[in-house]
């Protein structure tokens, strides 16, 4: 199954979420930027709140595609170990990498929210949206920070994802909802007939 867009893969995804619609105490989060398209079309199916949550990919030295980890918003950093320890990948490298997208995640935090922080999410149902999921090493900072927050509920949901990605992360969150887990997964833009990229004022018009 290809999506037509992001738009299109948050309506199909939406479909599949129905029992959470008009429910208090739940918010949607997008994970900037493609990740907040799938999820503002869910959050308008549902009548809830949407909101984000920055999370940025540590590159492959070379490669900055391929995950090494990931770092959030709060600080939360995630490795992926094998590839690390794969690869040599140094401590000096990740250091240098993870302060650099702390840098990126500050000024998203600043044009996407003014400044504020992540917003207050203690007994809330979340449910946590990307637009798609290859390593999973951003989809975990971003459990992991979540696992922080008290929450009531942690669902995601997901357009398409890797059998790998699932495995992994489908029994650390309460609720798993993916459209797809192809065999022989490629990247998650050859999920998409129109994968363009999401701009900053894309984020920002939506999350007005």
């Amino acid at each position: 199954m290809i999506y037509k867009d992001r738009k299109d893969a948050g309506k199909q995804l939406a479909e599949k979420l129905t029992h959470y619609r008009d429910k208090t105490d739940l918010i949607v989060l997008g994970l900037p930027r493609g990740g907040v398209t799938v999820a503002y079309e869910i959050a308008r199916a549902l009548n809830c709140p949407l909101d984000i949550l920055i999370v940025r990919k540590i590159g492959f030295p070379g490669n900055p595609e391929l995950a090494a980890g990931a770092v959030s918003e709060t600080g939360t950093v995630v490795l992926n170990e094998d590839i690390v320890a794969a690869y040599g990948v140094s401590k000096a490298y990740l250091d240098r990498e993870t302060a650099r997208q702390k840098e990126e995640i500050a000024r998203r935090i600043t044009l996407y929210r003014g400044g504020k922080g992540v917003p207050h999410l203690a007994g809330k149902t979340v449910i946590l949206v990307d637009d798609g999921v290859a390593t999973g090493a951003t989809a975990k900072a971003a459990i992991s920070t979540l696992t922080q927050e008290k929450i009531a509920k942690l669902v995601v949901a997901l357009p398409v994802a890797s059998q790998e990605a699932e495995r992994e992360i489908a029994p650390t969150v309460d609720e798993w909802v993916c459209l797809q887990t192809p065999a022989g997964f490629m990247a998650v833009g050859n999920y998409y007939y129109d994968f363009t990229q999401v701009e900053d004022e894309d984020v920002v018009a939506m999350l007005k």
